[in-house]
């Protein structure tokens, strides 16, 4: 390179180095400062508008941290849970007509009136179930005549059978005296082992007046309803009590109903004769009849076995039902109060419903009910 071309390239590097001085790179842009906010613009900011939070002047220092709960287990790594319970009464009713004490016919809802401390009540459900007894086997076991005997067996097998879970019954016997053989139990074993010990009789007496006065003496001392199943031929040979006075026994204990089932049936059909044997069947007959008639049971003189089944069904269908009903209370209050309850029979205009026979004759009849019940606490 000559001397005049090193000249030239030092005039280009220092005219653009002068150029450079001259005009510098632009800097990059710088994000727009937010204005600052004022005591009364601090805070957060909603849908709603504006939340004012005022500003504290000084900063609290933040709480210890807190100690570590001790964790508890459930005894035995049994799981609990918690329930809430919606109020709901049911209630258990009974509709019985007063001459036969029978189960009244089925009905719905709408016949039913329920009334809660005066306020009318709206009943949700209605169902009908059966309900367990309890009741007494009265057995008549004398040693006069095999056949009454063969009977009596039969029919207090039958009974048996129709023996449900957490039905009470008792096994009486009776011949010149009374002898309780097993008291009130359910459990069925027990009253089984009671009948196979019929098997020889020792007396042949039948004091039947005697056996069932001291039989409703003993079930007026057990609340609720009970019922007497009298097995026997309905002889009386030698009681100590007149039937005037078993009469107003029966008349002056409550909640009894008495069935009567008279045994010889069949030995009665084949006999051809009448007699003073003859009118003293009927007249122990006619006083089975009686006594069941006054109680609201009812009388069954079978002549063949096969008829026990059908009996036996009566009678459970007579004793067992009952009328469940579930209604929510328009007082929904937990505070442990008695709530007064009246359950009431209406037909289709509020009025109160009127019942007849196939003849068109009324029927009287009666509501069993509780009268009433309390209200959960609030910490149930």
């Amino acid at each position: 390179m000559t001397i005049r071309q090193t000249a030239l390239f030092a005039a280009l590097a220092l005219v653009i180095s002068s150029a450079h001085a001259q005009n510098p790179a632009p800097a990059p842009p710088t994000p727009p400062s937010a204005p600052a906010a004022t005591p009364d613009e601090a805070g957060p900011q909603t849908d709603t508008g504006p939340q004012i939070i005022k500003k504290k002047t000084t900063q609290p220092e933040p709480p210890p941290p807190a100690p570590d709960r001790e964790k508890v287990k459930n005894p035995n790594g049994e799981t609990y849970s918690m329930r809430v319970d919606v109020p709901l009464v049911s209630l258990d009713v009974n509709v019985i007509l007063d001459k036969t004490h029978q189960f009244g016919p089925v009905l719905r809802a709408a016949k039913f009136l329920l009334l809660e401390d005066g306020v009318e009540q709206e009943v949700q459900s209605v169902r009908m179930t059966q309900t367990p007894i309890t009741a007494v086997m009265l057995l008549e076991f004398a040693a006069n005549n095999y056949n009454l005997i063969y009977d009596m067996r039969n029919a207090a097998i039958g009974f048996f059978r129709s023996i449900r879970a957490n039905d009470y019954v008792a096994v009486i016997t009776y011949d010149l005296k009374t002898h309780i053989l097993t008291d009130f139990t359910n459990n069925p074993e027990i009253v089984a082992n009671s009948l196979r010990s019929l098997t020889i009789p020792m007396f042949s007496d039948t004091n039947m007046f005697d056996a069932l006065y001291e039989t409703l003496d003993r079930t007026s001392r057990i609340e609720g309803r009970k019922y007497v199943i009298l097995i026997g031929s309905g002889r009386d040979t030698f009681s100590k009590l007149t039937w005037d006075k078993m009469m107003k026994k029966i008349e002056a204990t409550p909640n009894i109903t008495i069935f009567t089932i008279a045994t010889g049936g069949f030995m009665q059909e084949m006999s051809t004769g009448g007699g003073i044997r003859g009118m003293n069947v009927l007249q122990a007959q006619n006083q089975l009849q009686t006594i069941a008639r006054m109680t609201g049971g009812m009388y069954f003189d079978p002549i063949f076995q096969g008829a026990l089944p059908d009996i036996f069904n009566q009678i459970n269908d007579s004793i067992r039902n009952e009328y469940v009903l579930t209604y929510k209370p328009t007082n929904m209050k937990n505070d442990g109060t008695y709530r007064k309850v009246k359950v009431l029979l209406v037909d289709n205009e509020g009025k109160p419903l009127k019942m007849q026979d196939e003849k068109q004759k009324p029927l009287k009849y009666s509501v069993i009910a509780r009268d009433g019940y309390y209200a959960k606490l609030p910490v149930e």
